[in-house]
């Protein structure tokens, strides 16, 4: 913004006037000790002083005002220094902050001295900081939630992922489940747990009284002797220990035939489930069957908008739980980082690590920026803004020609008239 003086002018404009004054002053002292010379010999030096203070005055003029245009409007060569070489000084001034503030040792070394760590640390441990970064946290997860209502969003997530389902090979996926969940022999300590389940069941009186019921009922010719119920608790009690002792061979023997026989056929079906065409086909149509199922896709709108409702009425409270709870984990990590100067050094370190790469492929991204920016600002903004900012002192240049122009022309006319002849 513009500033003016107590005298209604700016800063520039004022220094600019005096400049000029200058000038004219000069003029006027070279009249009037030219027309007063044949009257005394001091004249002589008036008119030397102000002839050259002219000089001078006009020369720096000429130097200022080349700077931002052409003098008095002519295409003088050389002039409008600023405007003709806009887009070389954006480059020139990109090209010097990317050199000598931009480069890496440089960046390096302000990050090494900068301890990201330990400020980082030192900042959330202050619960008013910690808080405000939750506060913050949760208003940009609150403005995400509001777009996830929006029906173009719903529909476009629903899309990418029916989409991305629909790519999924349902059998296949099985079988490495299958495959990590029968690592290191898994799935013998779930059959332990199946048999000693059954082996509890068949130990149950009830259980017991259920099989000796239906043995009895199959053998219909023993009713009429009345030898149904004893045969049937006799045949249940024979029933349960030959299965608990099969147990029992199974559990203690871990390479039990039985135990071979269900590793042999998890491994066949699970290989089936990776390759057999068959099986990836069922999968598929399984995977169809529930993405195209009505009930399936209004039960999970029904749970999204349960929970969207949920975490948006509780970030919208002013106790929230969620912004709490975040901003304790916060000041909690601040302090926890504060006294663990292993994980400082760690994390500076990497930080020194991942810098490099990043400061040099962003490097040249900026000083494009820079030139750019440069290159865009409108010529006659540009000049104004400078001789704003720096035409003051120019003006200075221009006072200063006057009087140092004045005071050589002075010296030279001197020493003329001291060394001349006579």
């Amino acid at each position: 913004m513009t500033t003016l003086s107590g005298d209604g002018l700016t800063p520039v404009r004022r220094m600019k006037l005096i400049a000029l004054l200058l000038l004219f002053l000069a003029a006027a002292l070279y009249c009037l000790a030219t027309a007063l010379e044949a009257r005394h010999p001091a004249w002589g030096y008036a008119a030397a002083f102000a002839e050259a203070a002219m000089v001078g005055a006009i020369a720096d003029w000429f130097a200022v005002t080349a700077l931002f245009r052409h003098p008095l409007g002519l295409p003088i060569p050389h002039t409008a220094i600023i405007p003709r070489n806009k887009a070389g000084v954006g480059r020139k001034l990109s090209d010097f902050i990317c050199l000598h503030f931009l480069a890496t040792p440089q960046v390096l070394a302000k990050l090494e001295e900068l301890d990201a760590a330990g400020r980082l640390a030192g900042w959330l441990r202050q619960p008013d900081n910690a808080a405000a970064v939750a506060s913050q946290a949760t208003g940009v997860a609150r403005y995400s939630l509001e777009a996830l209502r929006e029906v173009r969003v719903q529909a476009f997530i629903r899309r990418v992922a029916v989409e991305r389902l629909q790519r999924l090979d349902v059998a296949a996926l099985s079988g490495e489940l299958l495959d990590m969940l029968t690592a290191d022999d898994r799935h013998q300590a779930v059959l332990d747990e199946v048999l000693q389940e059954i082996d509890r069941l068949l130990q149950d009186e009830d259980t017991q009284a259920l099989i000796a019921r239906t043995i009895g009922g199959e053998l219909r010719t023993l009713k009429y002797l009345g030898l149904d119920e004893r045969v049937g608790r006799w045949s249940a009690i024979k029933v349960v220990q030959a299965v608990s002792r099969l147990i029992g061979e199974i559990s203690h023997d871990r390479e039990h035939e039985l135990r071979r026989h269900f590793d042999g056929y998890l491994v066949g079906f699970i290989e089936r489930l990776k390759e057999d065409p068959a099986f990836r086909l069922r999968g598929e149509q399984l995977r169809d069957r529930l993405l195209a199922h009505p009930a399936l896709a209004g039960y999970l709108q029904e749970l999204w908008d349960e929970l969207v409702n949920w975490l948006q009425a509780d970030l919208a409270a002013p106790d929230s739980r969620i912004r709490r709870r975040l901003g304790r984990l916060l000041a909690e990590l601040g302090e926890t980082l504060s006294r663990d100067e292993a994980m400082r050094r760690w994390i500076n370190e990497q930080l020194m690590a991942v810098a490099p790469p990043f400061i040099d492929r962003n490097r040249q991204r900026i000083g494009d920026y820079i030139a750019a920016r440069v290159a865009a600002w409108d010529t006659r903004e540009l000049v104004q803004q400078l001789e704003q900012s720096v035409g003051k002192d120019l003006q200075f240049i221009r006072i200063n020609g006057t009087l140092v122009g004045g005071l050589v022309g002075l010296v030279l006319h001197a020493l003329t008239v001291w060394l001349g002849p006579g």
